[in-house]
């Protein structure tokens, strides 16, 4: 059994987080990975308005009753959502657990803490880290520049960037990026994380809510099969190769770059969360890692825990036969 920092803050049995993901976070999905033994997450951002995420929190206890979390990404928009409202309903439904990413979070941080709650944030790098630390924050989920979705603009990987964790922070994190199988858990708490933050693979279960179609191109897909947009705005994500994102790339490598605007229609929102309903992979963007390339299957959540936490309880137990005398 695995026993780290955050199996013990948590109350979980696998050091392993679900990621907040855009359209996916939804209540199977997050009571699945709980009832697994990680942490499922609800995306606060997926649900239309605050009331839709508390009655999305209510289903979900219907489904499990363990641990689980909700996602509050703050975006960079302008008309921004209404992330206080999401927040008190939360609050008020009794989730105890929150994961916060995208721009400075110490409001949310502030209210969460003076309930009590645990709160987890997502970085890029180990300066944004330490600010988070100062707010109060109980956990960091560093994300490296395998992951999918906003990594930032460093292009940091994480064997270096969990390392540098290890050196600069004095507080519990996770690793995030790459990560589909029990040895890169393994490996990342080599690198002295306490566990990990999993998108991509768990977009691919069984209890994942998108298109079996998708699922099949996960599959089918290699490490080799995401690409970079928004570089050209500062804002670089890590999506799916297909249609939409090499127009994006090509409009964004045109003399003098593009406009938002020029790509606001091709980078819809909308567009992403038809792909994952309709099983088009090419009708608009859609975030996935470089773990793309360690997917082989569509499992249960229960079979692709069981089988991660074996995999980094076997290597880490070869490891300990490495060291002699």
């Amino acid at each position: 059994m695995l026993v780290t920092a955050l199996t013990k803050l948590l109350n979980i049995r696998i050091p392993i987080i679900q990621g907040g993901m855009q359209w996916v976070g939804l209540p199977q999905l997050a009571a699945a990975v709980s009832n697994s033994g990680g942490l499922g997450i609800l995306t606060a951002l997926t649900q239309p308005d605050p009331n839709a995420l508390r009655l999305a929190i209510r289903e979900t206890r219907k489904l499990t009753p363990k641990p689980f979390g909700v996602n509050i990404t703050l975006l960079p928009t302008i008309n921004p959502p209404d992330y206080e409202g999401y927040a008190r309903a939360a609050l008020e439904e009794g989730v105890m657990i929150f994961e916060t990413a995208g721009n400075n979070p110490a409001h949310l941080v502030k209210s969460f803490k003076d309930h009590g709650c645990i709160v987890i944030h997502k970085c890029t790098n180990i300066r944004h880290a330490k600010s988070a630390a100062r707010l109060g924050v109980d956990v960091l989920s560093i994300d490296g520049f395998e992951c999918a979705g906003h990594g930032g603009e460093e292009d940091i990987g994480g064997l270096v960037l969990l390392a540098k964790a290890a050196q600069e922070l004095d507080i519990p994190y996770i690793a995030s990026g790459g990560i589909a199988t029990g040895r890169g858990l393994a490996a990342a708490l080599a690198l002295g994380a306490a566990g990990a933050n999993i998108g991509t693979r768990f977009l691919c279960t069984v209890e994942s809510p998108i298109h079996q179609s998708i699922k099949d191109k996960i599959v089918a897909s290699k490490e080799q099969d995401t690409v970079h947009i928004f570089r050209t705005l500062r804002n670089t994500a890590r999506v799916y190769r297909n249609t939409v994102s090499e127009q994006v790339i090509a409009l964004e490598s045109l003399p003098g770059g593009a406009r938002f605007d020029e790509l606001r229609d091709l980078v819809s929102g909308q567009r992403g969360r038809r792909v994952f309903e309709t099983g088009d992979p090419d009708y608009g963007i859609w975030s996935a890692g470089v773990a793309l390339g360690l997917i082989n299957d569509c499992p249960t959540c229960e079979e692709l825990l069981r089988r991660m936490e074996r995999e980094a309880e076997e290597a880490i137990k070869g490891m300990a036969e490495l060291v002699q005398g």
